[in-house]
């Protein structure tokens, strides 16, 4: 009643099974190992200590940004020049804008510092003349999938979408350092922003999209192991049913 299993289509159906259950298991196990490479990096975040409780260094011996230097504490002095909004940005529930200035340091590159958020509407307050020196939470530069980004452009003067030397080239001369901080202490009708964590270190909605990712490899598997079973009980039965002369019933 199985002979139709050593058919020319029955193997080129059971190769593809052979084939895409492995497949399908390999794909599986690699979105779930993805998922716990995440959790163990977040783990590991949440045991060291917090990145600003550490003495502040100097920007250039943190950079470049990585993993272990974000929100690393870190220290630069010179003059504040331009300054721009980031619109759209989100603090405590409150719709507002981010000011940035850049700090035109001794070495002669421009480091953007965001200042503190401002609330809708309200006037950003002038930067300080004169040398300063700054202390904030040392950040990487954002891209297009950053939260508050907005990529598409067609803001007015002043106002920028993304905070990365990628975005400020085309606004200013500057050469400017492929990183920001946020100070931790904001002048007056400013509000401090909070760091944020370092990519790939927080289990964030992508953590769990591997997840997910891994449930569907699994239930392809199984639906592929379903549909074999299946077809192979339908072309029994109409073998069966054929030897029984009811074929054409």
């Amino acid at each position: 009643m199985y002979r139709f299993l050593r058919t020319p289509r029955w193997w080129g159906i059971n190769l593809f099974v052979l084939l895409a259950i492995p497949f399908c298991v390999f794909m599986g196990t690699w979105q779930l190992g993805k998922f716990e490479d995440r959790v163990d990096t977040h783990q590991e975040a949440e045991r060291r200590p917090a990145p600003s409780a550490a003495k502040a260094e100097p920007l250039d011996s943190l950079l470049p940004v990585d993993k272990e230097t974000s929100g690393r504490t870190a220290e630069a002095r010179g003059r504040f020049g331009d300054q721009f909004l980031v619109p759209g940005r989100e603090l405590d529930g409150r719709s507002g804008a981010y000011v940035l200035t850049l700090l035109r340091t001794d070495g002669g590159r421009s480091l953007p510092v965001v200042r503190g958020w401002l609330p809708e509407g309200a006037a950003a307050p002038a930067p300080p003349s004169g040398e300063v020196t700054v202390v904030g939470a040392l950040q990487a530069s954002e891209n297009q999938g950053s939260k508050g980004v907005r990529a598409a452009g067609g803001l007015p003067e002043g106002q920028l979408g993304m905070i990365s030397a990628a975005s400020l080239v085309n606004v200013v001369t500057d050469d400017v350092y492929d990183a920001w901080i946020t100070l931790a202490d904001s002048p007056a009708g400013l509000t401090p922003v909070p760091a944020a964590a370092a990519a790939g270190t927080g289990l964030d909605a992508k953590a769990f999209q591997n997840l997910g990712y891994t449930a569907e490899w699994f239930v392809f598997a199984g639906f592929v192991l379903f549909m074999w079973f299946r077809l192979v009980r339908r072309e029994a039965e109409a073998s069966r049913d054929e030897a029984l002369g009811l074929s054409g019933a």
